[in-house]
Formats: structure tokens, sequence, C-alpha cells
């Protein structure tokens, strides 16, 4: 049996008699559990929460997209539902609430992710990490050798969080809706 800690453990005082007739009181430790993020692949019923989870990821980044990128990147309901046609998406829930997503499409060994948010109270909490290892192992699932995803500038920490994870940039830099686009790419090692 493992030991917890006191964070782990709250108190709680409870009234017996004992075998006099006496009360008396001892105190029983009630372990919490600790709250659990799961990883799965989104469905429609996920639609509004995935919505709201971009749009609060990236409203602090708003201003510093085009009108037209920061839409395509937060997206409307009829894009979400077109990419979830097009894409597999996950979706990392805490506590019942959608706090992550991410998507990726295959084509042919290469994996494309696209649209990974993190809600901002859940970010540096190992969402993102999970997220991103549940998309690499469906990819790998499908024979991916190679993964590309691409960012823009004013997504400073998502760049050293991919560049943390091996991904590197490729060089190549295309046109967001008057924004640079940055290619990243990482070769997805088979652990079979």
């Amino acid at each position: 049996m493992s030991q917890a800690s006191g964070a782990d453990m709250e108190g709680a005082q409870f009234a017996c008699l004992n075998p006099r007739g006496a009360e008396a009181h001892r105190k029983i430790l009630v372990m919490k559990q600790a709250p659990v993020l799961q990883i799965r692949t989104a469905t429609s019923e996920d639609a509004d929460a995935i919505l709201s989870c971009l749009a609060s990821a990236f409203a602090a980044y708003r201003n510093e997209y085009t009108p037209q990128g920061f839409a395509d990147t937060v997206l409307s309901q009829s894009a979400l539902q077109r990419r979830m046609k097009e894409m597999q998406l996950f979706v990392g829930v805490w506590e019942g609430d959608v706090v992550g997503t991410i998507g990726c499409q295959i084509s042919g060994k290469e994996g494309h992710l696209r649209g990974m948010a993190v809600v901002p109270d859940r970010q540096g909490k190992g969402v993102a990490v999970a997220l991103l290892r549940a998309v690499e192992n469906h990819l790998r699932d499908h024979h991916c050798e190679l993964i590309t995803l691409d960012t823009t500038l004013p997504l400073k920490r998502a760049t050293r969080f991919y560049e943390k994870h091996g991904f590197v940039p490729s060089g190549r830099i295309s046109d967001f809706f008057g924004m640079p686009l940055y290619e990243f790419v990482k070769a997805l090692k088979d652990y079979s």
C-alpha cells in the first residue's frame, strides 16, 4: 500500500462509542482522489467545448493575428464540423470539462497536426504533453513516419513546446491570411 502525502488527505472527525459507553473521538483519514486527465477521440457532442477551448486559448493573441487568421484558428461551428470530418480530433478532459484539443490528418506516411489548444488555467500542467503523445501514438498506429505542423510568430510558447518535444523548423514559410506561417517537422520513431 502506498503512502499518501498530507496534501492528498483530508481529516475528518467522527464520534463513536467506546466499550465503556463514553464517547471517544478518532480521526479518520480520507483519501482524496486526484483528478485524472483523460485523452479521448472527440465526438460531435464536444463541438461547443472545443470551440470554447480554442477561443480561450487563443484570446490573448487576437490582436497579433489578422482577422482572417484568427477566425481560421478559433473556428466557426461549420468550420469545426468540416474539420471533424476531415481530421481525427482528440480532446483532453479534466473533471468532466474539455480543457484541450488537437487534430491530425494523415496523408501517406505523413501526419499533420492542427489546432492544438489548452485552456489558460490548465496550461503548463501536462495537458499539451498528453495530447501530443496521444496524437503521436495515433499516427504511429497508422504507420506515419513524419509529423508536420505550422505555427505563427505570436505563439512563442507553443514554438518552444514543439521544439522541446523534437520538432525542428523545416525552413518552409507560407502565407497564413497575411501572416508568416512556419512549418516544423519531426521524424516519428516506431516504438514497437
